[in-house]
């Protein structure tokens, strides 16, 4: 039974944490980005956003994350566009 509440526990969480995204602003564009769940926001791992500015999802390269305040700050190499962008995440 305890096998049993552990499994159920575990595929809840999995499912709950796929429902929320990582919500940030760039300071640059004045825009609202959006990381969605289930991508691994480290340095050299390619990630998928939303541009709330542009209304559209972008992919790109994570250069560096720091932690800052209240979340991260997270450089990102925008493929699309060429230009690094700084997203300031809320924890």
């Amino acid at each position: 039974m305890k096998q049993l509440s552990i499994i159920i526990f575990a595929v809840i969480s999995i499912y709950s944490s796929q429902l929320y995204a990582w919500e940030g602003y760039d300071y640059e564009s004045g825009g609202y980005v959006e990381i969605e769940q289930g991508n691994l926001v480290r340095e050299g791992e390619e990630i998928e956003y939303y541009d709330h500015e542009s209304g559209e999802y972008k992919y790109g390269e994570v250069e560096s994350i720091e932690s800052s305040g209240n979340g991260a700050e997270v450089e990102v190499y925008d493929y699309d566009t060429g230009e690094y962008r700084t997203f300031e995440m809320e924890d």
